[in-house]
């Protein structure tokens, strides 16, 4: 039976628009519809709003009654200890203040959020589910902050985001989250058919970390007839657990309609050393460079590809530079980063990495065919390589531009182990200072080692007896504030009283530094109370992984 449910005297539209528009100016401006006048407008005008609002929900028209959701799975995990759920709920609840004014002495607690759950699912806790929302609703404004959430939240947060549009970004984040199990390949089957997008790409995601070679002749099966966006998106996923099985189906992806599905799959395959591509790279390359023993010491000579053919092109060369770029050196970059970087002491005398890039480049070109290298290095996570292209910490070329530039050196870093990695940054510090600095600390790991901790903290102590203002290192003071292990925070006792200002100061500035290394310690002490909150139940403590970037 179709019928309207029609609630006794009811509000129009232009009635609710009146009731909004009085709200707005005021009562004094604009009396509300009704009686009620005086002191008595604004609660009439509140009584008006909550019975207009109840006879806008009741009048909707009656409609067979919907399937009911199936139960929450359950979530057998142990549950989050009470103060660390309180201290949860404060992190979730803090908003970034309007404005960029001074921050003041007190922690920003939205940038302790990543670390702490980390901590949280290094212990395996369950996440408390009046908080799921909230967490959902982090991790959609932000997304660094996914796959942690993911993690935490588990299984019932993807039953939560089946039924709110706004966390489906839940089904195709996180591993296996709209996944048939692999067993069952009849609804493995019919859900990669017939399943959205973003179910799709969570079921091979999922497929693909547990098993390649399956997720890879599923996408085999439908790969012609997909879009080539989707396309690009689903080659991508074979970076997970990529493998010598991968390359006949890559190889077939170099001719591609998509020039993107294209250099994907040619940039996967530069990182299959013994693949095809990677031998024609570095047949190519092995006729760009070569040591020329004539001179009084041997130096590389580079002969920059004339042109770029069609086989080139298909094995993601791109033919056309970026503005300001010559053909030439762009071609070279590309070749010499694509190829396998073991080819390379063959071909050049047997010298180790070390020794070939020591050796001296002619006409200009050790600008780029070192930072060719380097990419190579990252891409091939080749940490003989990585060690020899940043060299030394102390070195002079170290701290300005070089052949290596500071994201070079950032991307070389994070090949190495993460002992290594903190060794060459606080070198470098101490080096150099912390005027280039940031970016290079921002790839090491969490908490940081004690020697890199001493020595940013050595380092923001020359710069505040130098005199200038502590948000020249705003930046670095952020990432220490995450950064620093906690029991370094002794250490900084005797930074927080308001030093004397040399001559030249900037005025005021020792009072911000002050300042500046109060939030530091707050922040800090704050770090090794949540950390206890989460151990209280686990004292056996947890697994957490060192992780770079301070987040």
């Amino acid at each position: 039976m179709d019928q309207t449910v029609t609630p006794a005297d009811p509000l129009t539209t232009g009635d609710w628009e009146d009731l909004v528009t009085a709200a707005l100016l005021g009562t004094e401006r604009r009396p509300p519809p009704g009686p009620g006048s005086g002191r008595e407008a604004p609660v009439a005008l509140l009584d008006a709003a909550a019975a207009a609002t109840v006879r806008r929900r009741a009048g909707l028209r009656a409609a067979p009654a919907a399937q009911r959701p199936d139960r929450a799975p359950a979530d057998p995990r142990p549950p989050l200890p009470a103060a660390a759920a309180r201290r949860l709920a404060a992190l979730l609840a803090d908003r970034p203040g309007a404005g960029g004014g001074r921050r003041g002495a007190a922690p920003d607690l939205r940038e302790l959020l990543p670390q702490w759950l980390a901590a949280a699912n290094g212990y395996g806790y369950a996440a408390p589910p009046p908080l799921l929302p909230a967490l959902l609703d982090a991790a959609r404004g932000r997304t660094d902050l996914r796959p942690a959430v993911l993690e935490f939240a588990g299984p019932r947060a993807l039953w939560l985001a089946r039924m709110n549009p706004e966390w489906r970004f839940a089904l195709r984040s996180a591993p296996g989250g709209a996944a048939a199990p692999p067993e069952d390949a009849e609804r493995t089957g019919r859900l990669w058919r017939e399943g959205l997008f973003a179910e799709r790409v969570a079921l091979l995601a999922a497929l693909r970390a547990r098993d390649p070679q399956s997720a890879r002749e599923l996408l085999a099966t439908t790969w012609a007839a997909e879009r080539a966006e989707d396309r690009l998106m689903f080659v991508d996923s074979l970076r997970t657990g990529l493998g010598p099985g991968d390359e006949p189906f890559l190889e077939q992806a170099l001719s591609d309609r998509s020039r993107n599905v294209r250099a994907t799959a040619a940039e996967l395959l530069s990182g299959l050393p013994d693949s095809a591509l990677a031998s024609r790279m570095a047949a190519r390359a092995a006729t760009c460079v070569a040591v020329d023993h004539t001179r009084d010491t041997p130096t590389l000579v580079v002969e920059a590809p004339h042109c770029c053919d069609a086989d080139m092109e298909r094995d993601g060369v791109v033919a056309r530079p970026p503005a300001g770029r010559g053909e030439r050196s762009w071609w070279l970059g590309q070749v010499v980063e694509a190829a396998p970087l073991g080819s390379w002491p063959a071909r050049l005398g047997g010298r180790t990495p070390g020794q070939i890039v020591a050796l001296a480049v002619a006409d200009d070109w050790q600008g780029e065919l070192h930072g060719a290298w380097c990419r190579a290095a990252v891409r091939q996570q080749d940490a003989e390589w990585s060690r020899a292209l940043l060299g030394a910490p102390s070195a002079p070329g170290a701290g300005g531009p070089g052949a290596v530039s500071l994201a070079e050196r950032a991307g070389l870093l994070g090949v190495l182990p993460p002992e290594e990695r903190a060794g060459w940054v606080a070198g470098f510090l101490s080096a150099h200072g912390l005027s280039e600095a940031f970016q290079l600390l921002g790839v090491c790991a969490v908490p940081w080692a004690a020697p890199l901790g001493r020595a940013v903290v050595d380092s923001l102590n020359i710069a505040r007896d130098a005199g200038s203002y502590p948000w020249s290192f705003s930046g670095v003071m952020g990432l220490a504030e995450r950064c620093l292990d906690p029991a370094e925070s002794g250490r900084l006792d005797g930074l927080l009283a308001v030093p004397d200002e040399p001559e030249h100061a900037s005025p005021g500035a020792g009072g911000y530094w002050a300042e500046a290394f109060q939030r530091l310690v707050t922040t800090l002490r704050l770090r090794a109370s949540m950390a206890e909150e989460l151990r209280a139940a686990r004292p056996e403590g947890p697994s957490v992984p060192s992780r770079p970037g301070g987040r």
